[in-house]
């Protein structure tokens, strides 16, 4: 399945739009990683345990978004918009939401 940022398929035609599809992704945020990603920051470096964390949150809305088309029976999803947002009493969450335009075509 064609996923893009961009409101079409270069060199294909649109010809049906099918609906919005979403994905969402919620992680907690461990308190090992916090510990060693606080480490991390007063040596230096990347933090690779929250790199880990968004890319599998990413990965998994990402799915579910690509799956909520194939069941409206889409070839692509167009104009996609990834966001990420703090959540929680103690911002201990982080949640990933994604969404396009699920489209057919020819």
């Amino acid at each position: 399945m064609i996923i893009t940022t961009t409101d079409h398929v270069e060199g294909r035609r649109v010809i049906e739009y099918l609906g919005v599809v979403t994905g969402e992704a919620i992680i907690g945020v461990n308190v090992f990683r916090d510990f060693f990603a606080g480490i991390r920051d007063i040596v230096g470096g990347r933090s690779g345990g929250y790199q880990n964390a968004l890319k599998d949150a990413r990965e998994h809305a990402m799915d579910d978004m690509r799956d909520a088309a194939k069941r409206l029976g889409a070839d692509a999803v167009v104009g996609v918009d990834l966001d990420y947002e703090v959540l929680g009493k103690e911002n201990g969450m982080l949640m990933v939401s994604i969404n396009g335009t699920a489209i057919k075509l020819g």
